[in-house]
C-alpha cells in the first residue's frame, strides 16, 4: 500500500478486486477520490458507490460492474500523474484513450473532469489517470 500516492494506490485496489470478480471494495475516501468515483459511475465503469461512516473515518464503497457473461467493464486502469513526476496538458494535448473508446480524467481550474468535458470547455490540467 503506498502511502505518498492514495490515487495509485485506489487505482491497485479496484484493479485487482476487478480481476478476481469481486462484487465491491472499500477505499478510504477523499474529496479528490470522490470526483474521480463519481466520473467512473457517470462514465458507467462502475455500478454504484456509497460513502461509509465508521467513527472519525470514512470509506467509498465501490460497487464493480460486469457484463451478463462476467467479463469486466473495466480492461484497465492507469495512473499516469504521479507524485514524482507530475503529467500537464494543455486543452489541445489532452490524451484520448483508445480514440475515444477510453476516459481521462483530468484536474482542471473547474473541477475534476473527463477529458471530452475538459475539452468543451477548452480547459487544459493534471491527468491523473486514464480508464478503458
Amino acid at each position: 500500500m503506498s502511502l505518498s500516492d492514495p490515487i495509485a494506490n485506489m487505482l491497485t485496489v479496484i484493479r485487482n478486486a476487478n480481476r478476481v470478480k469481486k462484487d465491491k471494495v472499500d477505499i478510504p475516501a477523499s474529496k479528490l477520490k470522490m470526483e474521480i468515483i463519481k466520473i467512473f459511475k457517470n462514465e458507467g465503469y462502475i455500478k454504484n458507490f456509497k460513502i461509509i461512516e465508521e467513527g472519525k473515518r470514512s470509506y467509498i464503497r465501490i460497487y464493480l460492474k460486469y457484463t451478463t457473461t462476467g467479463q469486466s467493464i473495466i480492461h484497465n486502469l492507469l495512473r499516469i500523474s504521479k507524485p514524482g513526476l507530475r503529467v500537464y496538458r494543455k486543452k489541445h494535448d489532452l490524451p484520448r484513450v483508445y480514440n475515444g473508446l477510453g476516459t481521462s480524467i483530468i484536474s482542471t481550474s473547474k473541477g475534476v473532469l473527463t477529458d471530452k468535458k475538459a475539452r468543451e470547455k477548452n480547459l487544459g490540467g493534471e491527468v491523473i489517470c486514464c480508464i478503458w
